[in-house]
């Protein structure tokens, strides 16, 4: 696991609910640092949604919430990563939360 710190310029970069501030800061060091402050060793499949994300992002000016999310990973990688269940394993019980979060996105609409 790639080891990284966090210093005063990083926390104060983030709101109070931990989501970047300026999306277009984001870096995948910051990914790094923001998926370490969830518990989650990025892989992969992870990576995969997460440049989804912020692909759709630069589209649409949307984070999508859980059931978007789940449509738009489906369509793109089918079953192999595009279902409810599948998304919670990675990152955990708010998927879309803590995927916009990782990716460097505003908090999704709708998500409480």
């Amino acid at each position: 696991m790639t080891q990284v710190t966090h210093n005063s310029d990083f926390i104060s970069a983030l709101d109070k609910d931990g989501y970047l501030r300026d999306h277009t800061a984001w870096t995948e060091q910051i990914a790094l640092q923001l998926a370490e402050l969830e518990g989650i060793t990025l892989t992969d499949r992870h990576w995969r949604v997460i440049k989804l994300l912020r692909s759709y992002y630069a589209r649409t000016d949307i984070a999508p919430a859980m059931r978007p999310l789940v449509k738009l990973v489906k369509t793109e990688f089918g079953q192999e990563i595009g279902s409810s269940a599948l998304l919670m394993g990675l990152f955990g019980g708010s998927p879309a939360k803590v995927a916009a979060k990782i990716s460097g996105l505003p908090r999704p609409t709708n998500c409480i």
